[in-house]
């Protein structure tokens, strides 16, 4: 048997990943329209018997203090308790949040930390209790809990969890313990249920879903949380509908990944806003049709273009930057009677929002947050890898880099100056 991965840009730009044919033996590569699929031995993720039940020596890429480069050093990883899986984590992509919580000089920033939250691995172990994996299963990790028995999780209204509500905590959901120590046996902190920035981890059941074998894993971990935000946003929480007119406050991997969903609903007009125009380039790939300035509109407010240009204001506007003034701009934005402002971006913790009460109530807008997209994880994102899997959702063009685990602080350097989307490490190289 065999496992199929794709390799962005692998024909046109070897340049750029010198020694991707070396992550694994090849046996042939097939080239299908511009993405290059290499079919590698399954074999490559056979797992050692010895260790289930064991504590595991691996490397993690750990967050020692605030602000400085993550350290590669040798940690011990508990087995799993009740209810959870041990995952060897075989390829894990950067977020935003990950430089945020490196950079947190206060809680919820917490050190020593193993960070990362976009995975995508193979079962290791699993704990007692535990049926919905088991060993040798490729799975996808997420931040959300989703345990599908409380009211929250059986309703389509909502995907909070009640059992197991969403906090960016630095422990386990159950027991508040941690199941990682240094080589001097103090304890490292998790982070947001994940932590895969580690060769091996461990999540609650509740975190993570079994995946299709044939979905490569280099596509798969970006659809743990960025890409799934963005896309889970246009078509779950905003409902986008079928000639629409959309505009995006920053053309990020989120808003882009908003672009994309906006775009799969069916959107014929997506305003793309930002501060660089060379994103409107970028957002072309993605469905974006029209491109506004942030920095050059004639002494206009961007809400007051974006109504000129949509004769009234976009039917949906998503905020994906983490600015109150945003938000504020994005609402101006959106048209009244029926017009919806969708907030993704995480603004810094005691930010307000302030809103003249008489134009909430005379306007007839709809203001709302949007959490992992309106996703259910385990219902949803696995529509989503179909929909990858039938070339209808374009995840290889969030790929700009990947890079081995012993670059993982270049994958900071990269992420921080704007130079990539989303970068994916490969944890075994």
């Amino acid at each position: 048997m065999f496992r199929v991965f794709a390799v962005s840009n692998f024909v046109t730009e070897p340049a750029r990943y010198p020694s991707t044919a070396s992550f694994y033996t090849a046996i042939r590569i097939v080239r299908r329209d511009s993405v290059c699929f290499c079919i590698f031995p399954m074999e490559e993720y056979k797992l050692d018997p010895a260790t289930e039940g064991r504590p595991i020596t691996c490397k993690a890429a750990v967050a020692r203090k605030p602000g400085e480069p993550l350290v590669i050093e040798d940690i011990v990883v508990a087995p799993p308790k009740p209810h959870e899986v041990r995952v060897r984590i075989i390829c894990t992509s950067l977020c935003h949040s990950d430089i945020t919580f490196r950079n947190m000089q206060d809680p919820p920033g917490y050190f020593p930390r193993i960070l990362g939250h976009e995975a995508a691995g193979v079962v290791e172990s699993v704990g007692k209790d535990v049926t919905e994996v088991t060993k040798g299963d490729m799975v996808i990790p997420f931040f959300l809990p989703d345990c599908g028995q409380c009211n929250d999780c059986k309703s389509s209204k909502s995907n909070r969890c009640t059992n197991f509500p969403f906090k960016v905590s630095p422990s386990m959901p159950r027991d508040g313990t941690t199941r990682f120590i240094d080589q001097n046996g103090e304890i490292i902190h998790h982070f947001m249920f994940i932590s895969s920035f580690s060769e091996y981890t461990v999540v609650d059941i509740v975190n993570v879903i079994k995946m299709d074998s044939e979905i490569p894993p280099n596509r798969a971990c970006l659809l743990s949380c960025g890409v799934s935000t963005g896309v889970g946003a246009a078509w779950r929480t905003a409902d986008v509908e079928p000639g629409s007119t959309v505009a995006i406050f920053g053309l990020g991997s989120v808003g882009l990944a908003v672009a994309e969903g906006a775009r799969l609903c069916g959107a014929t007009r997506i305003i793309g806003v930002d501060v660089k125009p060379e994103k409107f380039e970028i957002g072309k790939k993605f469905g974006v049709t029209d491109f506004v300035h942030a920095g050059e509109c004639e002494k206009k407010p961007v809400s007051q273009v974006i109504i000129d240009i949509t004769g009234g204001g976009a039917d949906y506007c998503f905020e994906c930057v983490g600015r109150a003034s945003l938000v504020h701009e994005a609402y101006a934005s959106c048209r009244k009677g029926w017009g919806k402002t969708i907030v993704l971006g995480v603004d810094k913790p005691g930010a307000r929002l302030s809103l003249s009460s008489y134009e909430v109530l005379h306007d007839g807008k709809s203001l709302m947050g949007s959490l992992f997209g309106g996703l259910k994880p385990k219902s949803h994102v696995p529509i989503l890898l179909k929909r990858y899997m039938d070339k209808e959702l374009q995840l290889d063009k969030f790929v700009t880099h990947e890079l081995k685990f012993k670059d993982i602080n270049k994958a900071f350097d990269l992420l921080s100056t704007g130079q990539c989307l989303r970068c994916v490490i490969w944890m075994d190289k």
